[in-house]
């Protein structure tokens, strides 16, 4: 389905999950996303947000060890435009976070753990898992507790993303 033959390797405590990029209706975000794989800028930084059945979102520089910030409020420095597309928020599928506004996204992502179809058209879905399912499961099904909001949404333990490495796909 996509027309890049690059995938990502994401690297957690948990084991890897290979995601493949979906350029062909989200370009700009799997460049943005890739770029910032490469300078390794996800690196040491946390799945922050976990919801069973819903998703694992990650990406905030603010989760890095030593950050100041809010987990969850960080970006790049910049935001990048949408790229609302036709793919659905199936599980496994890899979209970006943003705020209320839809042009809102920079570096923080989810990956659906369930069918989450209620986000289609309005976040930006841009790859899928196609390995490590079980990862996601893992993670998907650890203990979370409510941070400084009521959500029960933050884990008892943090999630470390090691590293997020751009590789060749295999055809």
């Amino acid at each position: 389905m996509s027309n890049s033959n690059e995938q990502a390797i994401i690297k957690t405590a948990y084991g890897e999950m290979t995601v493949e990029f979906w350029s062909d209706v989200a370009p700009k975000t799997v460049e943005n996303f890739k770029k910032l794989a490469n300078e390794k800028f996800y690196d040491g930084t946390a799945f922050h947000r976990i919801i069973k059945g819903f998703m694992i979102q990650g990406g905030c520089p603010n989760t890095k060890k030593g950050a100041r910030g809010i987990p969850g409020t960080g970006d790049p420095g910049y935001k990048i435009k949408a790229e609302f597309n036709d793919r659905h928020h199936d599980r496994g599928v890899l979209s970006m976070a943003r705020s209320s506004s839809p042009d809102s996204a920079g570096c923080q992502f989810f990956i659906c753990n369930g069918n989450a179809r209620f986000l289609d058209k309005q976040y930006t879905a841009f790859g899928k898992v196609i390995a490590g399912d079980d990862v996601l499961e893992k993670i998907s099904n650890l203990p979370t507790t409510h941070g400084g909001g009521g959500e029960k949404s933050t884990p008892i333990e943090r999630v470390e993303v090691e590293s997020i490495r751009i590789v060749p796909g295999k055809e």
